[in-house]
Order: C-alpha cells, then structure tokens, then sequence
C-alpha cells in the first residue's frame, strides 16, 4: 500500500502529484461520499424511479466534469490517447459508471442509509484484494492489521444482528464488486490519462448506457413529467456526484487504489453523524467507539504510507546519485 503512483499522467499537473495530495484528496472524497449517502438516501425517494433518478443526476455530474475538463487539460493530451486508452475508458465507463449505479440507487431505495453505506464502505476490502495481483500493491503487516480494525470498527457502527439483508442489500453490494473492478481498472490508466478525462468519461460513456436502458424500458418519458422541486434534487445529487468523483480519481491518480479506498471508509461516521443529528439522538457507546476507531485507523494508514514514501525518496534519490 505503500507505493505511491509510477508514472505521472499529462495534464495533472494544476494540483502537486505527490502522495501527500492524493491522502489529502482521498479525505475529502471521503467526506463527499458521507454527506452524498445521506442526501441521496432522501433524494432517491423524491423521484419515481431509481434508474430515472441516476440518469437525471449522472448527466449533470458528467456535464460539470466535462467542463472542468475542457478547462483544465490540453487539447494535445486529449488527442495523445490512444484507441487503448480509449477501449480502456469505455469499458470503466460501462463497469463503473452506469450498470453499479443503476444496482445501487434502486437498492438504496429499499435499504436504509447506514446499511447502504456499510455495505459500500466495504469496498476497501475488494480492492486490496484485487489491488495485489493486478496492481502490485504491498500490504504488510500494519496495513493489514488497519484494515482488520476498520473493519471491525464498521462492525461497531453497524451491527451485524441490527442489519437484515434483503434485496435492495444485494444489489448494493453487486455495485459495490463492481466499483472495486473498477478501481483496479481505473488505476492501471490514471498512469497515462488525466483524472479529468477519466472521470468525465466515466460518467459520460457511462451516460450514453443509462439513457439506452431509459429508452429501452420505456421511462425515458418520465424525465418531462417531473416537477422543480424533483429537478433541484437531481441537480444538488449531481453537484454532489461530481465533487465525489473528481476527487476520487485525482486521489486514485496519486495514491495506491488500496490506501484511496481504505480512507473511503471515512465516510460511514459521516453518513451516521448526519442521521443522528436528524433524529436528535446521541449514538451508543459501541457506534461511537466504532466511529473513532475508523477515524484513527485511516489516519495511521495515511501517516503509514507517508513515511514510508519519504524513507523511499531519500533511497531512491542517493542510489540514483551513485549510479552516476
């Protein structure tokens, strides 16, 4: 986990591609996410279909992407991509940016916020599963050790005897095994491509696949019915969408995809901190413990991956100045 990003994408460069950014960016993806779920978890209802609701909100996220990209990459690193990274785009952008969204938000439907985000926040898990053999990524002990205790503490926040797994739980979790094959997919080409094209193209290829399944199950008329107040949550949701991703790749690009995901899971306590002031009520002392305890395992793996960089650095730095 602690092998920060080989090579340096074109087109990056506004922000310093140093791990320290990526920790950083990874923390407020973080956030993003914790506030989303719970906003969604409304937002999802105010509509009357699941899959017209992620249409609607992933096409104004992908038009601010699409913006931001426009005015922050070089044409010539647009055009410096070849038909792989192309191939390679399309198929993030099917994968991760419209068949798990559509299983997510109609499983949100019927699951509760906290159980929608648990399940997700377990998307670390996934990935540094995946992120050994196909990115080759070291755990070592202490990230082990971190992940076993945010793993645990999540078990804190949310019991296993107080969640019961049904439908719309499933379909969560298909999306979140997909977002995992994502984030692997996703890494391997943030090497070569700016997160900004990554994340517009997901969300814009991904795009054209929801608004085909629309128009082929016949609820793309429902987009003319809908009232202001369904359009302000759509447009808040998709503010929202963008944020989470735009950060989310440019951590990706930075940082390990096992470390970005692991500091992910900050966003459970955020999720539940926003119900419990809803409802008025303080958590139990388990949920709390369980909320600190994922705070300060992400923090000890960010710390970790930090000094483990910099001892890197110096190494790297005089076994060059040798060699010449």
């Amino acid at each position: 986990m602690t092998r920060a990003t080989d090579r340096t994408a074109p087109g990056s460069r506004r922000v310093p591609d140093s791990l320290r950014w990526g920790v950083g960016l990874a923390f407020a993806t973080a956030l993003i996410s914790g506030f989303s779920i719970y906003v969604n978890g409304f937002a999802v209802k105010q509509l009357p279909d699941a899959a017209v609701f992620t249409t609607l909100k992933n096409a104004l996220a992908a038009l601010i992407l699409l913006g931001f990209a426009a005015a922050t990459v070089r044409p010539a690193d647009v055009r410096a991509m070849g038909r792989t990274s192309w191939s390679r785009l399309a198929v993030i952008g099917v994968v991760g940016g419209s068949l798990p969204f559509v299983l997510f938000f109609s499983g949100l439907a019927m699951a509760s916020a906290p159980s929608a985000a648990f399940i997700h926040k377990t998307l670390f898990v996934w990935v540094a599963i995946l992120a050994v053999p196909f990115l080759g990524e070291r755990l070592g002990l202490a990230q082990l050790g971190a992940l076993a205790v945010l793993l645990g503490a999540q078990l804190l926040v949310i019991p296993p005897n107080g969640v019961v797994w049904g439908t719309g739980e499933t379909m969560i979790a298909a999306a979140t095994l997909l977002w995992a094959v994502e984030a692997i997919l996703a890494k391997r080409l943030l090497g070569t491509v700016p997160s900004q094209v990554v994340g517009a193209g997901r969300l814009g290829i991904g795009l054209v696949v929801l608004v085909a399944y629309l128009l082929a199950s016949g609820k793309a008329g429902v987009l003319l019915a809908l009232s202001g107040e369904q359009w302000a949550w759509a447009l808040v949701t998709g503010a929202l969408l963008s944020g989470y991703v735009g950060t989310w790749y440019a951590a990706l690009q930075r940082a390990p995809a096992s470390l970005v995901t692991a500091i992910l899971v900050v966003g459970a306590p955020v999720t539940a901190a926003l119900q419990a002031i809803q409802k008025g009520a303080v958590p139990a002392t388990p949920v709390l413990a369980g909320q600190l305890l994922i705070g300060f395992a992400a923090i000890a793996l960010a710390i970790h991956a930090i000094r483990a960089a910099s001892r890197v650095a110096p190494h790297d730095a005089s076994t060059a100045t040798a060699s010449a």
